[in-house]
């Protein structure tokens, strides 16, 4: 049972990751961040918003974890090249690591919640991404506005932003780099066009992997040296998370059995006879609490069951909490640092760069931020359900 919900989740994110650190050694994400950085123009504050939207990007295609994982420690190199003030560096740094979250919502494939949602409950990719889209938008724009809010004051222009190369130096493998393009646009098609059909979610993107693996490893002229070293990312995939999946929803289950999603449902019972912005507002937030105490994985599985098994929900109120589950389990991580794997990526990308970031200031920064950025965006997916046919 946990393996049949989990299974195809855990594979596209795992091609996913593949796609991603190929296109990385082929010098995509360098490449992509020395063109915003040059279309900033010496502006610390351009810049600081297009370095949201390139985070934004990144994580709408290559998912969270993706974006935090590869573009942090680029955007790390510019700051440290462009000689940022440490309190201006550090306000680019929370604001990739709060966009990588934030920013997931739009796709199936942008999260590995979204799929385990979508698949459990049958959500074609194209009606997942008519009523995402909108509300991914809204809290990109709500986390612009909450990160400059917070943080703008420190953002100063840089005094080398000319000494930056030329951003065609970043590319390693024009071949695969060129590829990138076309397969994503691919990719993105493929699932609009399959959408009906239920395909398995990592069929398509595995097929994607494998086109971009093949490039990788083409026969190189006089036997020159790959520029990507295909063996050494198939090594580095994350593998282990197909038994870190399997072991966080064996522990949900335990709950389940212990009663946990039966409190939850009886919850979301009484939350949804106060109509469908109370049960998108109600059910994210609880989404969201969830997630920061016990991670996201599992708290996405406790309420997509918890919402099963309410057995008095209206259909309008059963459809908002669905969204609101995937809002709340995106979102809501970011309250502390234990509430997604991004997060915990990219605390460890940023220690291993010797910029520690304790727990206290992150939490304070949490807790200002996440929750007016979750609100936008549950009142922007109420209207969307509220205003868009079955």
């Amino acid at each position: 049972m946990v393996w049949h919900i989990v299974w195809d989740a855990t594979f596209t994110f795992v091609a996913l990751i593949v796609i991603s650190l190929l296109l990385d050694e082929a010098g995509f994400f360098h490449y992509a961040a020395l063109v915003i950085t040059r279309a900033g123009g010496g502006s610390g504050r351009r810049l600081f918003f297009f370095v949201i939207l390139l985070g934004a990007a990144i994580s709408a295609v290559f998912a969270n974890d993706g974006a935090a994982l590869l573009l942090t420690p680029i955007v790390l190199a510019l700051l440290l090249r462009m000689k940022f003030s440490r309190k201006g560096a550090l306000a680019f740094i929370i604001a990739t690591g709060f966009i990588a979250d934030t920013a997931s919502l739009p796709f199936m494939i942008s999260n590995l919640v979204n799929i385990i949602v979508a698949r459990y409950f049958h959500i074609p990719f194209d009606r997942y991404a008519a009523v995402m889209v909108p509300v991914d938008l809204v809290s990109v724009g709500a986390t612009a506005l909450a990160l400059w809010l917070l943080f703008g004051h420190h953002v100063t222009d840089p005094p080398h932003a000319e000494e930056l190369p030329d951003p065609r130096s970043a590319i390693r493998d024009p071949v695969v780099f060129r590829a990138g393009f076309p397969v994503l646009a691919g990719v993105l098609v493929a699932y609009f066009l399959t959408a009906r059909l239920h395909l398995p979610a990592f069929v398509i993107m595995s097929l994607a992997a494998l086109i971009l693996l093949l490039l990788a490893a083409r026969r190189q002229p006089s036997g020159s040296k790959a520029p990507i070293d295909v063996r050494k990312i198939l090594l580095e995939a994350p593998w282990q998370i197909v038994l870190f999946s399997l072991s966080m929803y064996l522990v949900v289950y335990g709950l389940k059995n212990a009663g946990l999603t039966d409190h939850l449902a009886r919850l979301l019972d009484g939350i949804g006879t106060f109509g469908v912005t109370a049960s998108a507002v109600g059910m994210g937030f609880l989404a969201a609490i969830l997630s920061s105490v016990m991670n996201n994985l599992p708290a996405v599985l406790v309420g997509t069951l918890a919402i099963h098994q309410a057995s008095h929900l209206s259909e309008p109120a059963r459809q908002a909490m669905i969204y609101a589950n995937i809002v709340g389990c995106d979102l809501g991580p970011k309250l502390t640092p234990i509430g997604s794997l991004a997060t915990l990526l990219w605390l460890h990308v940023l220690e291993k760069k010797g910029e520690k970031i304790g727990w206290g200031p992150y939490i304070r920064t949490g807790f200002l931020l996440t929750p007016p950025i979750l609100l936008a965006a549950l009142l922007t997916l109420s209207a969307i359900l509220t205003f868009l046919p079955e």
